[in-house]
């Protein structure tokens, strides 16, 4: 193994100028600095973690909390934590994830044991029981989410509110009087989930500023859910001609229900989903969506995450804006009979 005496001999410099540009703890020259990064680099050295730890410095380890509800889509959350975990490792982190259902015990389990640098919080609540935690300890965090008070935090997420909007000035422009949004499962919004709740505030929002007629109705997914939610849906809003669609499991279930009663897809009735574009792409008709950036956001976490680890950074909202792409599952609202 390379040691620091090594790469100290290789950049010319002493072991202790090598040892403060790893820790941090003094001021070194721009030029000094990129001397014995590039030295680091070239020989292949890596400190080792548990000595770095012992001494009260950096372990070089970023803790992810990523819980894995049966509720959500885990395909986008492991996105999100491939890019995090692939984000880290350009910047010299490795990634600790924690799936567990823990909650605050979680947090302090992270802050109380020294292995990691900072923490990454994911599936973020409105009101999450985490957060006092976070605002009480020293160590660096950033949540992929949006609480309702944001004050002290640093978060990145999509714009879930415009989202929504978007999807509904979408079907409006279209002529459609009556949407329908099929939503997550019940417990998400029972958490009061930021990414769904906010969504919802986009929906209705828009739904009153462009004078449509909206009804949401969570769904748990699956086909036998599905009908249940689609016959609620026509028995109390019989001219629904739009439909929004959050929830990746009750894509196909939707489409293969509608051809069952003979409503096609656009020409009868339009759906538009939030997803990411492999499911759109890949349902059995093309959908018009708005995607899931997940790898930008776990990109865009972990830089904000560096950044404050480097001093450079401070708290702020990261709200990364949606686009709408165009596809076969949504037209123009069919004239009345």
């Amino acid at each position: 193994m390379v040691t620091l005496a090594e790469v100290a001999q290789h950049a010319g410099v002493s072991a202790s100028t090598v040892s403060y540009v790893l820790s941090g703890k003094r001021s070194i020259s721009a030029g000094t600095r990129q001397r014995v990064e590039q030295s680091i680099r070239e020989l292949g050295y890596h400190p080792n973690a548990g000595a770095r730890a012992l001494a009260g410095k950096r372990s070089n380890i970023i803790a992810l909390m990523i819980p894995l509800r049966t509720d959500l889509y885990v395909p986008v959350m492991m996105e999100i934590a491939i890019a995090v975990a692939t984000t880290a490792r350009t910047h010299g982190y490795d990634v600790l994830l924690l799936t567990g259902e823990e909650g605050p015990d979680a947090v302090r389990r992270v802050t109380g044991s020294g292995l990691a640098d900072a923490m990454i919080l994911m599936d973020v609540e409105l009101e999450d029981e985490r957060l006092p935690l976070l605002r009480g300890t020293d160590q660096p965090s950033v949540l992929i989410g949006l609480p309702a008070d944001t004050d002290g935090l640093t978060c990145v997420d999509l714009d879930w509110s415009a989202t929504g909007a978007l999807c509904v000035e979408h079907l409006a422009g279209l002529g459609h009087r009556d949407i329908a949004v099929i939503g997550e499962a019940p417990a998400v919004y029972e958490r009061h989930t930021g990414f769904a709740e906010r969504t919802l505030d986009g929906l209705r929002s828009a739904a009153r500023e462009t004078g449509v007629r909206l009804l949401h109705r969570p769904c748990e997914g699956g086909y036998d859910a599905m009908a249940l939610t689609l016959a609620r849906v026509f028995d109390e809003r019989p001219a629904t001609t739009g439909f929004v669609v959050q929830n990746e499991s009750a894509v196909e279930p939707l489409l293969a229900l509608l051809r069952q009663q003979g409503r096609a897809v656009p020409e009868d009735v339009s759906v538009v989903a939030i997803c990411p574009d492999q499911v759109a792409v890949q349902a059995s008709v093309r959908l018009t969506s708005v995607a899931i950036p997940a790898q930008e956001m776990g990109r865009r976490a972990v830089e904000r995450l560096v950044a404050k680890l480097d001093g450079r950074g401070g708290d702020e909202v990261v709200l990364l804006a949606p686009g709408l792409t165009r596809r076969a599952s949504s037209g123009p609202a069919p004239a009345a009979s």
